[in-house]
């Protein structure tokens, strides 16, 4: 008997969502691959249809309309608004939690009291604070360094760790005073700052099954050796052996089933990507923020490295059937590195040409993933965003995967061009 024939639908338009259009475009099980509202670089790979992603019911609608056998959501913030609800109530198959199960990302003061309620390890909390006034005070009592947090979404730039006052402050005034990031700077929490390496850990679940995805890690700073302001993600790796497998099961154990559990006793199961951001203390690993969605770019160096067929596992996920699907992953190590516009995370100049981009020449382990792009009048592309392309190769090792995407993205030029010179590498 032949395999049903999909069609897939992405909700999205960035890095990650293209990604997730190439990956389930090599899929055999595949017929067309659809993406709301998605970009002229996502085109490359997949049936593109306008919309805008802040008219929840209009894009379940639209999504009815396109008859696709299910969906994926890429980004938080529709997950955020309910749009995995909106799907459900049309009947409509669909990888992502609920509104109240992306309260997880949604809300930082949510997520956590969710972890000292279920006791999941996480670092010490200060305290939560509603007012400027608050915060500040708050700060004339911690230890150094702290990390204060938005409680809403603010697209990777909600966080700061820092050793100053002066710094710490001038964040404060920005979130809750300035409101720079809107309502999601309302309230902050300071926390304790937690010392060892980050990972990201990353699940995608049925509600009752769980599958890890290979373990990457993702670099926040703008600048080399992790210094300056938080971005989005300026680059991530994801390689053999990152974790021992003791590890992993002990992540599973006392992270990612008590979040589950937790979930579903809270009246809200868990349906689609848990993403764990940890940090590896030396009392073991202790969670830093959870997310609702994949990473971006962490998603773009994990389907590198992905061995099998995501169409299937993404349909055996709506099905609650994750169970029958057994993972295979590429040895060696994958890189992708953000090339941003110059200026980001802060101001920049969009509508540069940007020449190159013929670079991969369709090779097997090197892959331009379009984040910030639209098509230029004459042909190509031209920059639309921060984050404009993520070139990810895989390789034997990590430094052989990072020397490609190196030698890449040394071909691909637009003014102001910026990436970090050291990812894969520290």
């Amino acid at each position: 008997m032949s395999a049903p024939v999909l069609k897939p639908l992405i909700i999205g338009s960035g890095g990650r969502e293209h990604a997730l259009a190439w990956k389930l475009r090599k899929s055999s099980s595949v017929e067309r691959v659809l993406c709301v509202p998605g970009s002229d670089g996502i085109a490359l790979d997949a049936e593109v249809v306008p919309a805008s992603l802040s008219d929840i019911e209009g894009i379940a609608k639209l999504a009815a309309s396109l008859k696709a056998d299910y969906t994926v959501v890429g980004p938080e913030l529709p997950l955020v608004a309910g749009l995995a609800d909106a799907f459900k109530a049309h009947g409509l198959r669909v990888v992502g939690p609920s509104q109240a199960g992306a309260r997880l990302e949604g809300s930082k003061i949510f997520a956590k009291q969710f972890l000292q309620k279920y006791g999941i390890p996480t670092g010490p909390l200060y305290g939560i604070y509603n007012s400027v006034g608050e915060a500040y005070s708050a700060l004339c009592a911690v230890d150094w360094p702290v990390v204060i947090k938005a409680d809403g979404p603010c697209a990777g730039k909600g966080v700061l760790v820092t050793n100053s006052p002066d710094e710490a402050t001038a964040f404060i005034e920005r979130l809750m005073d300035k409101r720079e990031f809107g309502e999601a700077g309302t309230r902050v929490l300071i926390e304790e700052a937690l010392v060892g390496k980050e990972l990201s850990f990353i699940v995608l679940t049925d509600g009752e099954h769980v599958l890890p995805l290979a373990t990457s890690r993702d670099h926040k700073r703008a600048l080399d050796h992790d210094q300056g302001p938080n971005t989005g993600g300026m680059g991530a790796i994801s390689f053999e052996g990152m974790i021992s497998a003791d590890l992993e099961a002990e992540i599973l154990e006392k992270v990612v089933r008590p979040t589950l559990d937790g979930m579903a006793r809270e009246g809200s199961p868990y349906v689609g990507f848990l993403y764990c951001g940890l940090m590896l203390t030396s009392d073991g690993p202790k969670v830093l923020e959870f997310n609702c969605r994949m990473g971006d770019p962490e998603c773009q160096a994990i389907v590198a490295r992905m061995d099998f067929d995501l169409a299937e596992t993404l349909e055996a996920t709506t099905e609650g059937e994750l169970d029958r699907i057994v993972p295979r992953w590429r040895p060696g190590a994958s890189v992708c590195l953000v090339l941003a516009s110059g200026g980001y995370p802060g101001p920049y100049e969009a509508g540069n040409v940007i020449q190159g981009l013929e670079v991969a020449g369709g090779q097997e382990d090197l892959v331009v993933f379009h984040a910030g792009t639209r098509a230029a009048e004459g042909g190509g592309f031209v920059t639309s965003g921060g984050r404009v392309l993520g070139v990810t190769a895989a390789g034997r090792d990590l430094g052989a995967a990072a020397a490609r995407a190196y030698a890449a993205a040394a071909q691909i030029r637009f003014d102001g061009v910026h990436y970090r010179r050291d990812i894969g590498m520290i």
